[in-house]
C-alpha cells in the first residue's frame, strides 16, 4: 500500500467518524442552554444544511449573524461561535467537489467537535446536578424542539461561563487555523496553477449545457437569475459565442504581444468568472488549447486564511446573503498576528517551492466578471470582529510579502491579463444591454487608437493637467505630468486598446506626485461591489490627506468604510493613474438604460476620466519596454515612491491595490492640458471632446441627446 493510499484511508476513516459523531450531538442536551441549541442547531446544519439556511430572511436569528450570537452568548464568545459557524458554510461548497476536498471537510468537522468538547468539559454535568435529564437527555421540564433549525430546544439555565473557556475556544481556533494553512493555504496556490484541479473544468467540457441543471454539481448557490442567464446564453447562436469567446481569448494573446512579453514560454491560463456563462468559457478554454494552453478554473476563497475582505477571487455562483459576508470580512482579527503572518509565509514560499515549475508555465489570469446585480448597501455591526491598528498594519505587511513572495515565482514582467464583463438578468432590458455590451466589447480598436493619439498629442503638450467638475460635482484637481527627452521617441499616455482591458477605449499615465493636488468629488460609484455615495478624496502631492462619503449617519463609520474598502487599512495611497476615457458609446448605453450605477469600473473607467489610488498601472513591471501603436516607448511608469523604494526595499514600494473612481461625463466641466506658458490645451468641455481628430466621439452623446432632449 502506497503512502498516498494510507493517507487517504485514514482521512476516510477520519471524516466517517467525525461526521457520524456530529450526527449524534443532533439529539444531545448535555451542555447548558443556550450553547446546547448553538451545537445541535450547527451539527444539523452540518449533516443536512444548505444554503436556505444562510438566507437573509433567516439571517436574524442565525448563529452566522454575529450580531444574534453576540447577543445570546457575549461579545467574546458570540463573536468566535458566529466565526465558527459562518467557517462552517463553506462546507456546502466543499462537499460538492467530492474526494478532492475530503480534507477540507474532514478539518471543518473535526474543528467543530473540538470546541464542543472543549464545552463538555468545561460543564461536567452529574447525575445529581443542576440540570436533571430524562433517558433522552432532555431536561425535565419536557420541553421539545418544534424546529430544529430555529428555537432553543429546552431550559435556558443561565449558568456563568467556566473562566477559562474562552481563552480555550480561542486556542482552539487560532490553533487550527495556523496548523491547516499547508492544507488551506497551499491549497489554494495550487489550484491557481495546477491544471489537473479540474472539478469546475470538467463540469463545463464534459455537462451537456442545454440542461441547465448542470449548474447544480457546482455546489454553488443559484438563483433564477443565473439560470435565465444561462439559458440566454444558450439561445444565442454559436458563432456570437464564439466572437465572445475570440474576444475574450485574443484580449489575453494581445497583452502578451503589446509588451513584447513571450507567450510561448507559457502553458496555463486561470479562468475566473461567474456561473452562468459556461457556453462561452468552454468556447474560451478550447481556443486556449489551440494555442498550447491548458486552464485552471477554482472556486473563490472559502477559509478565513485565505479570504480578504469582500473581495471574491475564482468562479462563484449567487451571493446568498451579502450583509452575512459584509458582517465577517475582517475575520481575520481573531487570529492576526505577527506569528500568524510568518506561518502563513513559510507556507505560501514552500508551496511555490514545490510548484515552482508549475508556477514558471503561469501565463495569468483571465477574467470574465459580471455586473447587473441588486443593490447592495452595507450595514455595520459593532458585534463583527474589526481589526485593531496594529493587526491592520500586520495585515498590510502580510500582503505586501505574499505579493512579492508570488513575484519570485510567477514574474510580474513575463505574465499578463485580460478582463471583459457582461451584464446578468437583475439589470434593466437585460437582453438589449447584454447585446449593446457584446458590441462594445468589440469595437474596432483602429478608430479609437487613431482617435486617442490626437488626445494624447494635446495631453503631451502640458506640464500638468487641470480637472473641473460641475452639476454638483465639486472636482478640482490639478495632475502633475512627467516630462519627456525626447518627444518623438517617447511617451507619457498609453494608448489603450482592447487587449488587457477590455473594452476599447482610455489613456492613462501614471501621474507625478509633486504637485498633483486637489479635490477628487463622484456623487455616486460603486467600487468592489459596493456603493459610495457623495465620496471626496483630497489630494497633497499625490498622496490622499482627507477622505469622506455619505453612506452612513457618523463620520466616524464613513471614514472607516473608505479605509477598509478604498485605503485597504493603509494610512494613505498616491494616485497611482489618472486616465480619460473615451468609450462614449457605452457611457450613452448607461445612459440609456439607466444603469449608470450598474456598470462595473472595467467600463465605467471608459467613461470618462477617471483616478486610481494605490499602485500604477505598470506596478513591478516599471524595466519592461512598452511602446504605444505609434512606435514611441512609454516612459511615465512610475512615481516618486516607487522609484525610491522598489529597488532597495520592494515591500515598501507598493500597495498591492488600485482602485479606479470614475467622473461621468455629465458632472464634468473641463480637463485642459496646461503648458509651461500657461496656455490651456482643452480636451473637454462642457462634457464634449473639442480635439480636432476625436469629434466622432460626441456623435453617440449627440445622437442620444437630440433624442432624448437631455445629457448636459
Amino acid at each position: 500500500m502506497s503512502v498516498l493510499s494510507e493517507f487517504e484511508e485514514l482521512l476516510t476513516q477520519r471524516h466517517d467518524l467525525a461526521v457520524k459523531r456530529i450526527g449524534e450531538i443532533g439529539g444531545e442536551y448535555l451542555i447548558p442552554e443556550p450553547y446546547g441549541d448553538y451545537f445541535r442547531r450547527m451539527a444539523l446544519f452540518i449533516t443536512e444544511g444548505g444554503y436556505e439556511d444562510l438566507m437573509p430572511d433567516k439571517y436574524e436569528t442565525s448563529y452566522t449573524n454575529p450580531v444574534y450570537a453576540v447577543s445570546r452568548f457575549g461579545t467574546e464568545m458570540g463573536r468566535m461561535l458566529s466565526f465558527l459557524a459562518y467557517e462552517l458554510t463553506s462546507l456546502i461548497p466543499l462537499k460538492a467537489e467530492g474526494d478532492i476536498r475530503l480534507e477540507d471537510v474532514t478539518i471543518l468537522c473535526e474543528l467543530f467537535l473540538e470546541i464542543y468538547t472543549a464545552f463538555q468539559a468545561a460543564w461536567i454535568i452529574e447525575e445529581d446536578g443542576d440540570v436533571a435529564r430524562d433517558k433522552d437527555g432532555r431536561g425535565d421540564d419536557g420541553a421539545r424542539d418544534k424546529d430544529r433549525r430555529g428555537g432553543v430546544v429546552g431550559a435556558d439555565c443561565n449558568r456563568p461561563i467556566p473562566e477559562d473557556l474562552v481563552a480555550d475556544v480561542h486556542s482552539i481556533l487560532r490553533s487550527f487555523i495556523v496548523d491547516y494553512t499547508e492544507v488551506t493555504v497551499a491549497g489554494r496556490i495550487r489550484d491557481m496553477v495546477d491544471p489537473s484541479r479540474d472539478f469546475a473544468k470538467r463540469i463545463i467540457m464534459e455537462s451537456d449545457l442545454s440542461d441547465i441543471s448542470y449548474l447544480e454539481r457546482f455546489g454553488e448557490y443559484v438563483t433564477d437569475d443565473t439560470r435565465k442567464l444561462a439559458a440566454f446564453i444558450n439561445s444565442l447562436p454559436q458563432e456570437d459565442i464564439q466572437d465572445m469567446a475570440d474576444t475574450f481569448t485574443g484580449g489575453f494573446v494581445k497583452g502578451f504581444a503589446a509588451t513584447g512579453k513571450d507567450i510561448s514560454k507559457k502553458k496555463t491560463v486561470n479562468i475566473r468568472y461567474n456561473l452562468g456563462f459556461e457556453r462561452v468559457v468552454r468556447a474560451a478554454i478550447l481556443n486556449f488549447q489551440n494555442i498550447g494552453m491548458d486552464v485552471t478554473i477554482y472556486r473563490k476563497a472559502l477559509h478565513a486564511a485565505t479570504r480578504a475582505g469582500m473581495s471574491r477571487v475564482g468562479y462563484y455562483g449567487d451571493l446568498v446573503n451579502e450583509q452575512m459576508d459584509y458582517d465577517h470580512r475582517e475575520d481575520q482579527a481573531l487570529f492576526m498576528d505577527k506569528a500568524y503572518a510568518e506561518r502563513k509565509l513559510e507556507v505560501v514560499r514552500a508551496a511555490f517551492e514545490e510548484l515552482k515549475e508549475e508556477a514558471s508555465l503561469f501565463a495569468g489570469p483571465a477574467v470574465m466578471e459580471r455586473f447587473g446585480m441588486k443593490d447592495f448597501d452595507p450595514v455595520n455591526h459593532s458585534e463583527s470582529y474589526s481589526m485593531s491598528d496594529k493587526q491592520r498594519e500586520i495585515s498590510t505587511d502580510l500582503v505586501s510579502r505574499n505579493a512579492r513572495i508570488q513575484n519570485e515565482y510567477i514574474r510580474m514582467e513575463e505574465r499578463s491579463f485580460t478582463i471583459i464583463s457582461y451584464p446578468v438578468p437583475p439589470i434593466n432590458h437585460f437582453e438589449e444591454v447584454f447585446r449593446e455590451t457584446v458590441n462594445i466589447n468589440t469595437l474596432p480598436y483602429e478608430k479609437y487608437r487613431d482617435m486617442q493619439q490626437c488626445i494624447i498629442k494635446e495631453l503631451e503638450k502640458g506640464e500638468y493637467v487641470e480637472i473641473l467638475g460641475h452639476n454638483g460635482n465639486s472636482t478640482n484637481l490639478r495632475v502633475s505630468l512627467c516630462k519627456m527627452v525626447d518627444i518623438n521617441k517617447q511617451s507619457i499616455f498609453e494608448n489603450c486598446v482592447a487587449d488587457v482591458n477590455i473594452p476599447v477605449g482610455e489613456v492613462f499615465t501614471s501621474p507625478v506626485l509633486a504637485g498633483t493636488n486637489g479635490v477628487l468629488n463622484v456623487s455616486q460609484v460603486y467600487l468592489g461591489g459596493l456603493i459610495y455615495k457623495d465620496l471626496t478624496l483630497t489630494f497633497k502631492d499625490g498622496y490622499i490627506t482627507e477622505y469622506s462619503c455619505s453612506n452612513f449617519p457618523t463620520e466616524e463609520e464613513n471614514r472607516r468604510y473608505i479605509e477598509e474598502n478604498i485605503l485597504h487599512h493603509h494610512k494613505s495611497l498616491p494616485m497611482g493613474e489618472f486616465a480619460i476615457g473615451t468609450n462614449t458609446l457605452a457611457y450613452v448605453m448607461a445612459k440609456r438604460y439607466g444603469i449608470f450605477d450598474k456598470l462595473p469600473i472595467l467600463i465605467a473607467e471608459k467613461t470618462g476620466p477617471h483616478f486610481a489610488v494605490g499602485d500604477t498601472c505598470y506596478s513591478r513591471e516599471e524595466d519592461v519596454k512598452t511602446y504605444n501603436p505609434d512606435g514611441r516607448e512609454l516612459i511615465a511608469k512610475e512615481n516618486e515612491h516607487t522609484r525610491e523604494f522598489r529597488k532597495d526595499d520592494p515591500l515598501k514600494a507598493y500597495y498591492n491595490c488600485h482602485t479606479d473612481i470614475t467622473i461621468p461625463y455629465e458632472e464634468l466641466k473641463e480637463i485642459s492640458s496646461v503648458d509651461s506658458a500657461g496656455i490651456r490645451h482643452t480636451i473637454i468641455s462642457g462634457g464634449r471632446f473639442i480635439v480636432e481628430g476625436a469629434e466622432d466621439l460626441n456623435i453617440p452623446l449627440d445622437e442620444f441627446e437630440s433624442d432624448t432632449g437631455s445629457m448636459r
